[in-house]
């Protein structure tokens, strides 16, 4: 198997979970950043859906491109589609991303965008909507508040500013009910 690229935008920056030779901070066109995807795994259940990001069609997302280590190609996907796939919410798709590390290369990397057609696509959920949902969102992987909250903090670490998303995180930190720390 040749080179494999895999582009994160979300949990994938900072917890790829596989092993690469490189990382650069990278920019894919023509998806942007959502949380538009109902969780019944990671950060919801069946009876009350969390709410996960997606690779949505239209814009531009900054994110992180991985090269996976050198032979474990096939390892690395068939982790990907374990961690990713649970429920076929995604399309993988290989897109062009320019890596953002002053090199000016650009790279072919797998995607995962969101399948518009899945029962699980939410679409464009108001401030309002999305709250009500993050905020009683509890999955296998844990509370969907502490999901959104921790992308946001690392999105900001990484100096990916995401004004949606910053909204909700500031008003589901100063939500005292849900006990999770910003």
């Amino acid at each position: 198997m040749s080179s494999l690229w895999v582009f994160g935008y979300g949990s994938l920056m900072w917890r790829p979970g596989f092993a690469y030779d490189r990382a650069a901070p990278a920019l894919l066109k023509g998806a942007h950043r959502a949380l538009c995807v109902y969780s019944i795994f990671h950060r919801g259940t069946v009876d009350q859906p969390g709410l996960v990001l997606g690779l949505d069609r239209g814009g531009a997302c900054r994110g992180v491109a991985f090269q996976a280590a050198a032979g474990t190609e096939a390892e690395t996907l068939a982790y990907l589609r374990e961690r990713e796939q649970v429920t076929s919410v995604y399309v993988e798709a290989h897109r062009d991303v320019k890596l953002l590390d002053g090199s000016g290369e650009a790279v072919r990397a797998l995607t995962f965008l969101v399948d518009r057609n899945h029962e699980q696509y939410a679409g464009e959920l108001s401030l309002e909507e999305q709250f009500s949902i993050v905020a009683d969102g509890r999955g296998e992987s844990g509370l969907n508040a502490e999901y959104v909250l921790n992308t946001v903090g690392h999105l900001e670490e990484a100096g990916v500013h995401d004004p949606l998303l910053g909204e909700l995180a500031a008003r589901l930190g100063r939500d005292p009910d849900l006990g999770v720390k910003c």
